[in-house]
């Protein structure tokens, strides 16, 4: 076994025991540099880092290979990769990007395929003159964002 496998293997174990946590991204770099980028349904404590930091540096020899390892979450405006990650998303703001355009939205419903941003907006009266506001709403398969990030309101 080379020592990218190795590292996925270890990887593995070690977020085997921690269902709450996934992995987002892994990169090992020719000069092995391992950056690992976590997220988790309730989010990523240091603690969490830590514990998949040593599940893999623990078991990997120094002595035989030299390598750097980087354990991070997922940053707060780092774009939504996995479906999963919508979930702990619900009631929060959006802004999802497609083929089509950029709407801005409430995460208000997932499921395995898709999930529905509502907004609202302005919009000429049917009848007379003047605007009145009106809530829209759009489902989405996830397949079609080319990117969706969460909108953070301070």
């Amino acid at each position: 076994m080379n020592f990218n496998e190795t590292v996925e293997k270890l990887l593995e174990e070690g977020l085997s025991s921690r269902e709450d946590l996934f992995l987002i991204d892994l990169k090992i770099t020719p000069d092995k540099k391992i950056m690992i980028t976590l997220d988790g349904d309730r989010g990523v404590t240091l603690k969490d880092c830590m514990d998949i930091s040593r599940a893999v540096e623990h078991n990997l020899d120094r002595e035989e290979t030299d390598f750097a390892l980087e354990v991070s979450s997922v940053g707060a405006s780092a774009p939504l990769k996995l479906a999963r990650q919508y979930k702990k998303n619900v009631g929060r703001t959006l802004s999802v990007r497609t083929a089509q355009g950029t709407e801005e939205g409430t995460l208000t419903e997932l499921n395995d395929d898709t999930f529905t941003i509502k907004w609202k907006a302005r919009e000429p009266k049917p009848i007379g003159k003047g605007k009145h506001t009106v809530e829209k709403e759009r489902s989405y398969a996830y397949s079609e964002v080319e990117e969706a990030k969460v909108i953070l309101k301070f």
